[in-house]
């Protein structure tokens, strides 16, 4: 079993940044991907960023040219820069790992909330 503990989140205005951090309890020998994932009051969990084993990163439009997804893997720990926060970016941050074959393990969130 893993665990995935976050931290980073914060209260932040518009147009400031902030990092988020995702540690692994153990390390993980193999990992599929990596990503965030937030869910906002009244709306479903949505795709933020990924990073493969192999680095690729995948980024929902809404955040591209803002947020950066990025993995120490000596420390088994992912984190999400973000930069030119939006108040529609106002969300519970989840990081999420998924191991082969596919299984999935969440971390307990982190509150993000940028005010106009």
């Amino acid at each position: 079993q893993v665990q995935l503990v976050e931290s980073g989140g914060g209260l932040v205005q518009a147009g400031g940044s902030l990092r988020l951090s995702c540690a692994a309890s153990r390390t993980i020998f193999s990992i599929v991907a990596m990503g965030w994932y937030r869910q906002a009051p009244g709306k479903e969990r949505e795709l933020v960023a990924t990073i493969t084993s192999r680095g690729t990163t995948n980024y929902a439009d809404s955040v591209k040219g803002r947020f950066t997804i990025s993995r120490d893997n000596a420390k088994n720990t992912v984190y999400l820069q973000m930069n030119s926060l939006k108040p529609e970016d106002t969300a519970v941050y989840y990081c999420k790992l998924t191991t082969p074959p596919n299984y999935n393990y969440w971390g307990q969130g982190t509150q993000v909330t940028v005010s106009s």
